[in-house]
């Protein structure tokens, strides 16, 4: 019996950001430069394939600083980390290695501008999620006030409403945070915003290419971690871009494929810490129940490399 055919449509830009490797990178480096076991405060990446196959090299995944031996390498992840946490693993003596995205420190720095300027931050992001907390860790208990919806900047209680600045998690959605902007903007007509959008590259990218694709198709899959802030975006982007179906999987074992029964074209994409190794098994997987016809969606090349700190460079 022949196989239903189905188009898929493959959104380019898709899966890892130039951020998301150069961290990646640099924990295989260490390793290399030090041997195993270096520690790693929290999942270096959000995503359970790229840590369980750095685990099996020799990483070990801890959550806070206090889990880690003093004689051992540890590096913090790319999502960034509060001041305090650099500043305990040098009053250790440890070594360490931050590989925080540099598009996340470029945050972190305009937040301490913003400071010694005497305004008050408020950021714009998602409570818990480890980029937020390491914002908001890089000035005093205070000085930054986190709003995750237009009806929080309603409530927000600040110091002295000519005193502001924002900034804004990478991951977000983008039409959401440009609600939230507007609504501060509204409230505090001083409020200073970034020279340039918070909201990183790929993330923004990433939901562009969405935003082309879900009208075409009937269902939409995102290859992602349920933890990963990006790729959850990227299903509600998804759905409000048209698309009926839009669910996030972490690998093909995840597919739903009763509720996919009757598609005849499916969109597919991964969030910024999903490997191709993982896009290209979902793709296998509609191979084996479809007569799949690929069309890519292409809304930007991109060409961004970012370089390992230069202690990963040099001899041991």
């Amino acid at each position: 019996m022949p196989q239903p055919a189905l188009t898929l449509y493959l959104a380019a830009p898709r899966g890892f950001c130039a951020g998301v490797d150069r961290a990646i990178k640099i924990v295989e480096m260490a390793l290399d430069k030090w041997g195993a076991p270096v520690f790693v405060r929290h999942e270096i990446v959000h995503n359970k394939f790229v840590v369980d196959g750095l685990r099996d090299k020799g990483a070990v995944f801890v959550e806070e600083l206090d889990e880690c031996p003093d004689d051992r390498p540890v590096i913090f992840s790319a999502h960034g980390v509060p001041k305090s946490v650099p500043n305990a693993a040098k009053a250790r003596e440890m070594i360490y290695v931050d590989a925080t995205c540099p598009l996340v420190s470029k945050v972190h720095i305009e937040a301490q501008r913003h400071a010694d300027n005497g305004l008050q931050m408020i950021m714009i992001g998602h409570a818990g999620h480890p980029e937020t907390v390491g914002t908001m860790g890089q000035l005093p208990e205070g000085e930054v006030l986190l709003v995750e919806t237009v009806e929080d900047v309603a409530t927000v209680d600040v110091r002295d409403p000519d005193k502001l600045a924002f900034v804004t998690q990478t991951t977000l959605s983008v039409d959401d945070t440009a609600d939230i902007v507007a609504a501060l903007q509204s409230r505090f007509p001083a409020i200073v915003g970034p020279h340039k959008e918070d909201i990183c590259y790929a993330t923004t990218n990433r939901q562009e290419a969405v935003k082309a694709m879900a009208p075409k198709c009937d269902a939409m899959l995102v290859v992602g971690a349920p933890n990963s802030s990006n790729s959850k975006r990227l299903v509600e982007v998804g759905a409000r871009a048209g698309c009926n179906y839009a669910q996030l999987v972490q690998r093909a074992t995840d597919i739903d494929w009763r509720a996919l029964d009757g598609i005849t074209s499916m969109g597919i994409t991964a969030g910024a810490s999903a490997p191709e190794v993982l896009i290209n098994e979902v793709i296998d997987a509609f191979r084996d129940r479809y007569d799949v016809t690929v069309e890519m969606v292409e809304t930007a090349v991109e060409n961004v490399e970012f370089k390992v700190p230069r202690v990963l460079r040099e001899p041991a």
